[in-house]
């Protein structure tokens, strides 16, 4: 039984696979059972900050694993602390806590809302407004939270007290404020899983607005876009926002599962001593992992971030084969004249590994992926689009 059959014999069918087994990798470029080699524009979905078998990661990782792979919360651990120093540094937060993914981060985003405004304006106010077109997970309450019809249908009934609206829509959003005690709106900067959208600035900043004067939480769902994906350590920082909650995981530890709910000053001291918990958020592996990627992103790094974007925009905007461009930073989407699954497979044929987002074409390369390299990748996809 070879490694697919084993595959499709016992793991749950919940995955379409690509007809490739990965079995090594270095940096940007990894390699199938074969030898065939691929450039890799999908970082594991944009997980893989600084590609594959990054020796500074590596060495991260293995001093950690020889002191202490894991210890239960109940104690003090260097790894969790230092990285939770990091993050708030380099976000103007005051409190972190670590969970295992990026839905675990919603989840506590959503139950920290929740919990402020009831203590703060009473048990009724527990309504969150998404976006519609929105991803934040496959959990139950994260699918209610989600703004895609589709993710539902199977999985009624969904946790109650979220209602989407258009992004864009600021009368939408008013006139449901106005009639319901709303807890939190919740946005990502940039719909990855929607299509790689970002939201219209002027209405992220009107609505950001509105929620400050009316004591309603901003959540800031960063767990595609932040960790330096958008060319800022997070996509919110771009428009100069300062929300209330923030969710991010991904490629936060550069490959290991590690989700953080970031919380600002107004709502730092919302959870308690068995308010909320896991038994594997701040693994000491994981965070150390994190200090390794998060310690190298400085304004140099998202300036590399930004040049790279710049550079995929330019080249592929108005180009044969192409009819948009959508994005931000490394968080590229391609609408293409054939249909992205099309192009999906011929690139893959071609040696180059890409994703989907809806109808598009979708781009996670490594941040620190070579220009060499992003430009090889960049040629074949113009060349496969344009066929």
């Amino acid at each position: 039984m070879d490694i697919r059959e084993m595959d499709k014999t016992y793991v749950a069918g919940t995955y379409a696979r690509f007809p490739v087994e990965i079995v090594s990798g270095k940096g940007s470029l990894v390699y199938d059972e074969t030898g065939k080699e691929y450039i890799d524009m999908g970082s594991g979905i944009g997980v893989t900050s600084f590609g594959i078998a990054d020796e500074v990661w590596q060495n991260a990782i293995k001093e950690q694993i020889a002191k202490v792979q894991h210890m239960s919360n109940l104690y003090y651990t260097e790894p969790c602390a230092k990285l939770a120093k990091m993050l708030c540094e380099k976000s103007g937060m005051k409190k972190v806590f670590f969970s295992n993914s990026g839905a675990e981060a919603n989840e506590c985003a959503i139950k920290a809302a929740r919990k402020f405004a009831a203590d703060t304006r009473g048990a009724d106010c527990y309504t969150i407004v998404t976006m519609n077109n929105s991803f934040h997970g496959r959990t139950l309450t994260t699918l209610a939270a989600t703004g895609q019809e589709h993710y539902h249908e199977l999985f009624q009934p969904l946790t109650p007290g979220f209602v989407s609206v258009d992004a864009g829509d600021m009368a939408a959003f008013k006139a449901i404020a106005e009639k319901t005690p709303v807890a939190a709106a919740m946005i990502e900067i940039v719909q990855g899983e929607g299509g790689v959208l970002p939201l219209p600035a002027d209405y992220v900043k009107e609505l950001a607005a509105y929620c400050k004067e009316n004591g309603i939480l901003l959540i800031v769902d960063e767990v595609q876009a932040g960790n330096g994906r958008s060319g800022y350590m997070y996509a919110y920082q771009a428009l100069g926002l300062e929300p209330d909650i923030v969710s991010t995981a991904k490629g936060v530890a550069g490959g290991l599962p590690l989700g953080a709910t970031l919380l600002s000053e107004k709502v730092q001291s919302v959870f308690g001593p068995g308010d909320h918990g896991s038994t594997f958020g701040g693994n000491p592996v994981c965070c150390a992992a994190a200090c390794s990627i998060v310690e190298r992103m400085d304004e140099a790094f998202f300036a590399s971030v930004r040049e790279k974007s710049a550079y995929l925009f330019e080249t592929f905007t108005g180009k044969p084969g192409i009819e948009d461009v959508s994005g931000m930073g490394l968080m590229v989407g391609l609408k293409t004249v054939k249909p992205a699954k099309e192009v999906v497979a011929a690139l893959m044929d071609k040696g180059v590994l890409c994703l989907t987002a809806k109808d598009r074409v979708r781009l996670l390369p490594a941040l620190n992926i070579p220009m060499d390299v992003l430009k090889k990748a960049a040629e074949i996809i113009l060349a496969c689009c344009a066929e």
